[in-house]
């Protein structure tokens, strides 16, 4: 039987049982597990009316809040599962990454720490340590965190990404280089790893590996918006107008509109000498004033000065 049909019989032997609980429930982790949250969140609120004490029916009601993306009330019912059972570790870990969410690190790295007594080697839970760490900019602490994540399991990429971020922050790009090679032989369609790296390269005058590294980052991803402007400006430095152009149209036909990026078009077509498209790419980039980086009156002003040219 297939889990729609279960969860079509369970609903119908409800109808004839309202107050079968025990089937409301095994409904209920059905629904979530098919991804009827909604429903599931009325069948747990029911329960949770009927059994203020039942430890699972609280923890289902802070899965499916969270699902939900309603963090404040997921956060609530962690906290009732866990005021029943205070060793229920899978209910304090969820809200650790409740918290998280919230933003209230301090409050997740210290629901995460009591995870750790339970489970000393649980890798997941020093990223997330890091994790909460990295996002109050305390860097040090994330580092020690990411690092004993990947003592436990090396083939943890995001904690080599976060810590070659960390890197790159620091100004240290031999390490940063170093954790994004590592993401990349551990996943090598990871865009993000190789962008970071186009981006060093850069800073470093590597222009090869530079664009090399942008070029993998759009087939990686090819909505990458920030990866067609810079390879777009690096060819326009090297004076290789007509790759820029290649660059640059395929970044108007996937990316969304942005008055950034039709104001460096217009700077590739101003270098081809295709003043029409040149004027035209300044007009968008006007029409696109919200997303333009530049003063809207500078570029009035370049367009009226092509003009009357």
């Amino acid at each position: 039987m297939s889990k729609l049909d279960k969860i079509e019989e369970l609903q119908n032997l409800i109808k004839k049982d309202p107050h079968d609980f025990q089937l409301r429930r095994e409904l209920a982790v059905l629904l979530i597990d098919c991804g009827y949250n909604d429903e599931a969140l009325k069948n747990l609120l029911y329960l949770s009316s009927k059994y203020t004490d039942d430890v699972g029916i609280f923890y289902n009601l802070g899965i499916v809040y969270e699902k939900l993306k309603n963090f404040s009330k997921a956060k609530d019912a962690y906290l009732k599962a866990i005021s029943i059972d205070n060793k229920f570790y899978d209910a304090i870990y969820n809200l650790g990454l409740v918290y998280s969410e919230l933003k209230e690190y301090d409050n997740a790295i210290d629901a995460f720490n009591k995870v750790l007594k339970d489970d000393s080697n649980d890798s997941n839970t020093y990223f997330n340590i890091g994790l909460a760490y990295f996002k109050k900019g305390d860097y040090v602490n994330a580092i020690d965190n990411f690092q004993k994540t990947i003592d436990i399991n090396d083939d943890d990429l995001y904690a080599h990404f976060y810590l070659g971020n960390i890197f790159k922050e620091l100004g240290d790009r031999d390490s940063a280089r170093e954790k994004f090679e590592k993401v990349i032989s551990i996943s090598q369609d990871y865009s993000w790893a190789y962008f970071n790296l186009a981006v060093i390269y850069n800073e470093e005058g590597k222009t090869d590996q530079a664009i090399e590294n942008l070029y993998k980052t759009i087939e990686m991803n090819q909505y990458d918006t920030q990866a067609y402007m810079i390879l777009t400006k690096i060819l326009l430095k090297e004076e290789n107008y007509s790759e820029a152009e290649d660059v640059i149209k395929q970044a108007l036909s996937v990316c969304e509109e942005s008055g950034n990026m039709d104001y460096l078009a217009a700077i590739v077509y101003k270098n081809l000498g295709d003043v029409k498209n040149y004027i035209s790419y300044l007009s968008a980039a006007i029409k696109n004033y919200q997303t333009l980086s530049l003063p809207v009156q500078d570029v009035k002003d370049e367009l009226n000065e092509v003009r009357q040219s």
